[in-house]
């Protein structure tokens, strides 16, 4: 490895407050929240010959234009310090050319120095088209990476291609907002009654004093192929006393859209029983989801020790396109049991058509267990509250509603060629306590 040793205090790296603007009017048809920050646009800029060290090959050169870049073999990654200021979600952007005339495809890991040897993507796969030239430079961009505040010690990598690089760049989109409200539910009594919910039968578009648009199209840890968009009623409305979020193929500028709404920085939850009324997609490709996720949850180190729920996920591939029969999992996810480690607690209960029909998909959290249900028959069970890493769930959580498309799940068995658009439709939400 080559290295070289720089103080924090030294690196090349420019941290901006208000000079730079995220206001290049990019929402068009795509509803994308660009606006900057009440405290002015943040960002991070970091010279690619700052690194501290990289993979064999690596080499620093000069561009023709003047100054320096680092040219990176396919397979290999420089190591860089990143100072960020501000917890929230970032556009990060590389700026670079092919070294050799092919087309370049990178990815951005974060923690590269994380204890529990886990990889963490936050760009997804990053790929130039294949009209460049030697040495033309150009940006790729990716929307909605989390980064806390703080020094993070990121890698370039290059999967494919040799690379000339300039820099990499985070311009801050939205500033991490601790969530204001926590309702705490009463789990003693034998009557059910609603603490929270949204009916879905107000309005054309998801209500924002209940809901947050989560933004972007980083991949969501999942290399998914969505862009999430703001506020856009073609990915997310209210129809006919439902909430309908619809994913669209070929949208402007993205392979896919869609939307992912979370009371993430509205209100978290404590215990209860949540439950929504949902018809889910069939068609090969696409993910459906409603869950909850710690609210504790500010970047990728955060997960999986903020603690999920999945009360309900469906895949397309295993819905028959047919009678819309399909299968809903349940299942939990923590720092002792999670999907990288192959040994989270799930279960799978078959559902009759779930495409086309609504079906109640709902949990019961409980200091004590979680128990899932599909339209009141239980059919998963977790109590494993040993400690925090195998009960994170005493502390509060956000609902989460999302359909996503591709990914390492719901593209296992690929994607249906021919499907343009794909809908989950949303009845209610609701969360309970006893009395």
């Amino acid at each position: 490895m080559k290295t070289k040793q720089l103080a924090i205090g030294l690196l090349a790296a420019v941290v901006l407050a208000g000079a730079l603007s995220c206001n290049r009017s990019r929402t068009g048809g795509s509803g994308r929240e660009e606006g900057s920050p009440e405290n002015g646009v943040t960002a991070v800029l970091v010279e690619s010959e700052s690194f501290s060290g990289s993979s064999d090959g690596t080499r620093v050169q000069s561009l023709e234009a003047g100054g320096e870049c680092v040219v990176i073999p396919a397979g290999g990654w420089i190591l860089l310090e990143v100072p960020v200021e501000t917890a929230g979600r970032y556009r990060s952007m590389v700026r670079l050319a092919p070294a050799a005339g092919t087309v370049i495809s990178c990815w951005i890991e974060d923690y590269a120095d994380n204890p529990d040897g886990r990889t963490y993507n936050i760009t997804g796969t990053m790929e130039s088209p294949d009209s460049l030239v030697r040495d033309q430079l150009i940006t790729l961009v990716k929307d909605g990476s989390p980064l806390n505040a703080g020094v993070h010690f990121m890698k370039l990598h290059i999967d494919r291609g040799e690379a000339l690089v300039d820099w990499i760049r985070f311009e801050l989109i939205r500033e991490h907002r601790q969530t204001p409200q926590l309702l705490t539910q009463n789990m003693e009594g034998d009557k059910w009654v609603v603490a929270w919910s949204d009916e879905f039968d107000a309005g054309e578009m998801p209500d924002t004093t209940k809901w947050t648009y989560d933004i972007g199209n980083w991949g969501w840890g999942n290399n998914e192929l969505q862009y999430y968009t703001v506020g856009r009623p073609e990915n997310a409305r209210i129809e006919d006393g439902s909430l309908v979020i619809e994913a669209r193929r070929d949208d402007p500028g993205e392979k896919w859209t869609s939307a992912r709404i979370t009371t993430r920085g509205k209100t978290s939850f404590l215990y209860g029983r949540i439950e929504f009324r949902a018809k889910v997609p069939a068609r090969k490709g696409n993910w459906a989801a409603g869950w909850t996720l710690g609210d504790a949850y500010v970047d990728e180190l955060s997960w999986p020790y903020c603690g999920e729920i999945d009360i309900m996920e469906s895949v397309g591939f295993e819905i028959d396109d047919q009678t819309g029969d399909g299968h809903a999992h349940a299942c939990v996810h923590c720092g002792a049991y999670y999907f990288k480690l192959n040994n989270q607690p799930t279960a799978i209960t078959g559902v009759k058509d779930m495409s086309g029909q609504f079906h109640t998909y709902s949990v019961e959290w409980t200091p004590a267990h979680i128990k899932a249900f599909v339209d009141d028959i239980p059919y998963f069970t977790y109590e494993d509250t040993a400690d925090s890493l195998t009960w994170p769930f005493d502390h509060p959580q956000n609902i989460i509603l999302n359909l996503a498309m591709g990914g390492g799940w719901g593209g296992a068995r690929g994607m249906d060629q021919t499907m343009t658009s794909q809908q989950i439709v949303i009845d209610y939400v609701r969360v309970y306590a006893l009395r």
